[in-house]
């Protein structure tokens, strides 16, 4: 593997071949990557974030495989197109399949959506391994739960014939939990699917939390409450809201207490 220390040798060269709008997005993904390291999502160097790179060509941006999430910076993403031809590897390792696979698939079918996150978390892959998915447990819960689409599990997302089947499972939404795998979330733009993604992490601890005691006592919202909360925060799940941006800020507040080095 080339060292990490060749980063630093690439990063003028990246940012001086590639776009303003296109650098704008490597630094938050790559600060995507760095906030779900700090929040212990990973899955050593096996899940995957993406981003759709600003103009009329078909590519995205994703981690180069092997690389821990806290290890991503915004010079070493790999830039490659819908049909998986690599445009641009500064380290040269190439990605992972099943990441092109499901992110690739996404990004074909829904060019709308302009990030597509996932993850293996504990807690995320408990709840898709659950019969009943996401259940209406807590506010968190309740924020997601209407608009929740699951993919039922065929394998390592390595066959390309899974693609369609999976698009069709997310359908118009941007909320996906795949069975006995994890959970998925896209957005119109990173800041967005990130928010998405925050927010049902945090459902599904709290219901594998809640369930640590036994199933018989759970208490389920009522319809009408669920109904509620769809209508009351509909208008702030919108990826134009004003506060998708204001829970991004004070991420990178947060982030940039560690450091500032994702954006090299």
């Amino acid at each position: 593997m080339p060292a990490l220390t060749a980063v630093a040798d690439s990063q003028t060269s990246v940012r001086q071949r590639v776009s303003t709008e296109e650098w704008e997005v490597r630094v938050k993904l790559a600060a995507a990557y760095r906030l779900a390291a700090l929040f212990r999502w990973t899955d050593h160097i096996y899940t995957h974030f993406s981003a759709r790179v600003p103009g009329p060509e078909e590519h995205f941006l994703i981690n180069a495989f092997g690389l821990l999430f806290d290890e991503i910076s915004a010079s070493n993403l790999v830039k490659v197109d819908v049909d998986g031809t690599i445009i641009d590897d500064p380290l040269g390792l190439g990605i992972n399949q099943a990441g092109y696979v499901i992110h690739s698939a996404i990004h074909r079918a829904r060019p709308d959506l302009k990030a597509v996150l996932h993850t293996h978390t504990r807690d995320g892959a408990a709840v898709s391994a659950q019969r009943d998915g996401l259940l209406p447990l807590s506010q968190h819960a309740l924020i997601y739960y209407s608009r929740v689409a699951y993919h039922t599990y065929e394998g390592v997302a390595l066959d390309l014939d899974e693609q369609q089947r999976l698009t069709a499972s997310l359908g118009t939404g941007n909320i996906l939990i795949l069975r006995n795998h994890g959970l998925l979330t896209a957005g119109t733009s990173v800041e967005h699917a990130f928010r998405e993604l925050h927010g049902l992490e945090r459902a599904c601890n709290i219901q594998i939390a809640a369930q640590a005691g036994g199933n018989d006592g759970l208490l389920h919202a009522p319809q009408a409450a669920i109904d509620k909360v769809r209508e009351q925060t509909g208008p702030q799940r919108s990826g134009d809201s004003p506060a998708v941006q204001r829970h991004w800020d004070a991420l990178i507040r947060q982030l940039d207490r560690h450091g500032q080095d994702y954006a090299l």
